[in-house]
């Protein structure tokens, strides 16, 4: 059994009928850490308001993550903006488990990331998230065709594979928002002094360094399955998990050629308020 210094997990919207509950409850039973961050959107608030779809694997969740924290692992909560309910709780420690707004992560070797779940960065890039870009409705229909395709592919003795993810990264609006939401969040760990930034939000785990910073999304158990994880030494990957779990990148060792120099894109400046807010501790 994998044992991690850390594990990053977000964007789980468990209430809802798109968590793939199953293969976090599999992920969490299958690994050990130091601490656990939870970034954000655990639980889907909003869509709960409409409906509620919480079956026995998305309670086995919680329950796990409360067994988790009782027996030692450090569990740190950073709500996000479908769970927005909890951030007036952020200070406190609820059943060992700690709330905060932010959080500063020193790896192992020394570097120091801003953790945050990342909806922050909505207003900066001018553009909702990712979900509201493609159109509520439209994105929701992607997720149903999401469920029949993967209920057909079990069928078929297939394993999981993101249709969903698969569609939307041919969205070029899309794509140009992910760009520019990692920009900012770079910007910002940038001009804080951070070595990086960890987030979620946007539902698509990835890396991207520059020469100062290194930003890493852990991507969520909607479409993709994914958690980023610290191995002993500090260093940072990304795993994929389902039937077949996988290792799908690591950090990077190189500044990306696309924000190296000169070719860094331009996008707007973060207003001082801003960089103070998110930088904020």
């Amino acid at each position: 059994m994998p044992h991690y210094r850390s594990v990053f997990i977000s964007d789980v919207h468990l209430g809802t009928p798109d968590c793939q509950a199953d293969y976090l409850l599999d992920f969490l039973d299958n690994i050990h850490c130091d601490t656990l961050y939870l970034v954000g959107d655990i639980v889907d608030l909003i869509a709960m308001q409409r409906r509620v779809h919480f079956t026995k694997s998305h309670e086995a969740v919680v329950h796990r993550l409360l067994v988790i924290a009782a027996n030692g692992t450090r569990v740190v909560y950073v709500p996000g903006n479908h769970d927005e309910f909890m951030r007036r709780f952020c200070g406190q420690t609820i059943s060992g488990v700690e709330l905060h707004q932010k959080i500063i992560h020193t790896t192992a070797d020394g570097r120091r990331f801003m953790v945050c779940h990342g909806d922050q960065f909505d207003q900066v890039v001018r553009c909702s998230p990712l979900m509201l870009l493609v159109g509520d409705r439209a994105h929701g229909l992607l997720l149903r065709l999401n469920r029949w395709f993967n209920a057909w592919r079990r069928l078929q003795g297939k394993p999981y594979w993101s249709l969903a993810a698969w569609l939307k990264g041919r969205i070029g609006k899309a794509r140009t928002f992910i760009r520019r939401f990692e920009l900012a969040a770079l910007t910002a760990a940038e001009k804080g002094n951070y070595d990086g930034f960890i987030c979620g939000h946007i539902h698509s785990a990835g890396f991207l360094r520059s020469q100062e910073g290194l930003y890493c999304n852990d991507g969520d158990w909607v479409e993709h399955c994914t958690a980023l994880v610290e191995n002993a030494d500090g260093k940072l990957e990304l795993l994929h998990w389902s039937e077949q779990p996988s290792i799908i990148a690591t950090e990077p060792s190189a500044p990306a050629p696309e924000v190296s120099g000169d070719r860094r894109p331009v996008i707007d400046i973060l207003p001082a308020a801003f960089l103070e807010q998110v930088n904020r501790i």
